[in-house]
């Protein structure tokens, strides 16, 4: 199977739900025109952002029969699931089902209770999976802070290199800039390396890194294509700028809870998606009137991805 590297914004969709904490499925239509009005070139569904964890086996095949669905006449569109977990058995499961429903590739992280002893452990792991669809591509999600699985990405590379024929790359959300650009030069640039520290796009594209796989893609995808933009364009002082402010931007995550805060953004963009499930924290109505102001002094509105009706499709 060739290879194809997948370019610029993929988001890390939020899974929308209703007060009752069931899903809202419903939205996921505007949700993609959402993010396509906005230049976003993927989505990775079900992934820590999307609360797959926290989903049940029918559950995250509803919401993949939804994307799907709305994205089905959309080439230019990638669809992703994550469909790793604690049981090889589900994994394979999701994995057939997202090839039967049409989805584009597969994305597969670390059993995270019961750990691979080694890397060639979790080689074979992965080994297992992708068997189940050699047809469609697989990556390997690497987030050792989530799963405690802290494997240099070279030497799984170098484990699965001409024994999984359909591995196609990494979605590598991790600090290690050595491992990353080792994985990027392995093999001659075989293997497509997503990026996956949103705050870290800068030294990421220096490194050669042309896609990314980020959570705050879906409510601030314009600043981060002005980065790129100043990037490419050889501009690294505005580069440099766009990166703090999206560092600012994500230090508010962490101010008011964590992951859920990107909930609360969404809302800022009036798409909202609820809330997130127990045992994740939600900020209470008073710290939501705090992060807009936050949001307000950040400029927020100046760099937030705007709705079809308010902003063109990008070209």
């Amino acid at each position: 199977m060739a290879n194809q590297k997948l370019q610029g914004l993929i988001a890390a969709p939020f899974t929308p739900m209703h007060k009752d904490g069931t899903l809202n499925l419903e939205l996921i239509p505007a949700y993609y025109d959402l993010l396509k009005s906005n230049g976003v070139t993927g989505a990775f569904i079900c992934g820590s952002t999307g609360e797959g964890v926290s989903l049940t086996l029918q559950e995250k095949k509803s919401v993949a029969e939804a994307w799907a669905a709305c994205t089905k006449n959309d080439p230019h569109f990638t669809v992703m699931p994550l469909v790793g977990g604690t049981c090889l058995n589900d994994s394979i499961e999701l994995a057939l089902h997202a090839r039967k429903t049409g989805l584009d590739a597969v994305s597969f992280t670390a059993p995270y209770y019961f750990k691979p002893a080694n890397v060639d452990m979790l080689a074979q792991c992965c080994a297992e999976v992708a068997a189940a669809v050699p047809d469609m591509p697989f990556y390997y999600y690497h987030i050792p802070v989530l799963t405690g699985v802290g494997f240099p990405m070279y030497d799984l590379l170098k484990a699965v290199d001409k024994s999984i024929p359909n591995f196609a790359g990494i979605k590598y959300t991790h600090e290690d800039f050595m491992d990353f650009l080792s994985c990027i030069n392995f093999q001659d640039g075989k293997y497509d390396m997503l990026w996956g520290r949103d705050e870290n796009m800068l030294p990421a594209l220096s490194l050669g890194s042309r896609g990314a796989v980020g959570s705050t893609y879906n409510y601030a995808a314009p600043l981060y294509y002005d980065l790129i933009h100043a990037f490419d364009n050889g501009d690294l002082e505005t580069a440099q700028a766009l990166q703090q402010k999206s560092i600012d931007m994500i230090r508010l995550l962490g101010k008011y809870g964590g992951i859920a805060t990107g909930k609360a953004y969404m809302k800022l963009i009036n798409m909202d998606c609820g809330e997130f499930r127990l045992p994740v924290y939600n900020m209470s109505d008073a710290d939501f009137e705090l992060l807009k102001k936050d949001a307000e002094q950040l400029g927020f509105s100046s760099f937030c991805s705007k709705k079809p009706e308010s902003q063109p499709v990008l070209k």
